[in-house]
């Protein structure tokens, strides 16, 4: 299937995680059941939740991060000379403690394996899919850095220990690759550091690259709170097409302010709080997209919801999705009908519900 031109949807990476795969997870952890029966149920969920994105209509679907306890641990424990403690986590969702104890081998790194769960989700879907994976930025944060004297030269080498994953990547077709930097909203002082790192990363890849940075989703809660002009001017300098934000918690504000600073590329508009289990009222969805395209042209507007959805209850998810893409429809044949003359301009007209 082809991407629709304007307004097209997707979601950020993370699918509903179900307790019982939190549980299976545990037993992993725990040795009550293998890696092969982990890798099974995997499988199996990646499966479910790319079909859930397909009848909710999501344009750009993704793995659902289903292979992951976390954000952190799922790149983190296998780069070349990390090391990760030998402990048990008490729950999967617990990060690992990690170490550097000394410079991260970089000649010929071996293959981290995200190529491989790429391919396996690209050919159960017939949408284009989405990789996202955690920054250089924000996996740094959770390493207990023991063999740099500059904490900068840990975030530069992870990231050039990605970037030759990304090659792998783009040798297994991938085309659209997401760098996630949910850490970097609770060190704004480090945004232009965290920058020279996505640039690192992206460096002879060809695909459309998005930047995500939102204020956190642990547990469904926000671990810092602010906005996002500390993003600016450092971003600019950023190599992607799109800068995927999370908006409908914080309200748009913040979009006025990313204009004014002269964004000039796509915007990832987070219309769905993904922090609330509410389902938004498509009216409110449609008036989300109306104020955006007071500021934006909707070539420029890639419609999401603000992060993951990993925990939402399915249902929750999926009905939550549905109306985004409902609501995203509506907008484009506003869109349409005015480009032909036959409407009053419904995608311009000022909307005083949110």
């Amino acid at each position: 299937m082809t991407t629709p031109a304007l307004l097209p949807t997707t979601v950020i990476g993370s699918y509903s995680v179900p307790d019982w795969l939190e549980r299976a997870r545990t037993d992993y952890h725990r040795g009550r059941i293998s890696s092969v029966q982990l890798g099974s149920i995997h499988d199996v969920c990646v499966k479910a939740a790319l079909k859930d994105q397909e009848l909710a209509g999501i344009d750009i679907v993704s793995d659902g991060e289903l292979r992951r306890d976390n954000d952190i641990d799922y790149v983190l424990a296998r780069l070349p000379g990390v090391r990760i403690a030998p402990t048990t986590k008490d729950s999967a969702y617990d990060y690992f403690d990690a170490y550097v104890d000394a410079a991260l081998p970089e000649d010929d790194p071996p293959e981290l394996g995200l190529a491989r769960d790429y391919a396996f989700a690209s050919a159960h879907t017939d949408r284009p899919a989405k990789f996202s994976f955690t920054g250089p930025f924000s996996l740094s944060r959770r390493i207990h850095n023991h063999g740099y004297r500059q904490p900068a030269d840990l975030v530069r080498a992870i990231a050039r220990l990605l970037n030759a994953e990304m090659h792998a990547l783009a040798a297994a077709g991938a085309t659209i690759l997401q760098i996630d930097e949910p850490f970097l909203a609770g060190y704004p002082d480090e945004a232009a550091l965290a920058v020279e790192a996505v640039n690192i990363v992206t460096a002879g890849v060809n695909a459309q690259w998005s930047l995500h940075v939102c204020y956190g989703n642990r547990y469904a809660r926000p671990s810092w709170e602010g906005h996002y002009d500390f993003l600016f001017p450092a971003v600019h300098k950023a190599e992607v097409d799109v800068l995927a934000l999370e908006f409908a918690r914080k309200g748009y504000d913040d979009l006025d302010l990313v204009t004014r600073a002269g964004w000039d590329r796509t915007i990832g508009l987070g219309v769905i709080d993904v922090k609330n289990t509410r389902v938004e009222p498509v009216d409110l969805i449609v008036a989300r997209l109306r104020r955006a395209l007071r500021l934006l042209p909707p070539e420029r507007i890639q419609v999401n919801p603000d992060c993951g959805l990993r925990h939402l209850p399915t249902p929750i998810a999926t009905a939550k999705l549905q109306v985004m893409v409902h609501a995203t429809r509506l907008v484009r044949d506003e869109i349409d009908a005015h480009a032909r003359g036959t409407d009053s301009g419904a995608a311009n007209q000022e909307d005083r519900s949110e």
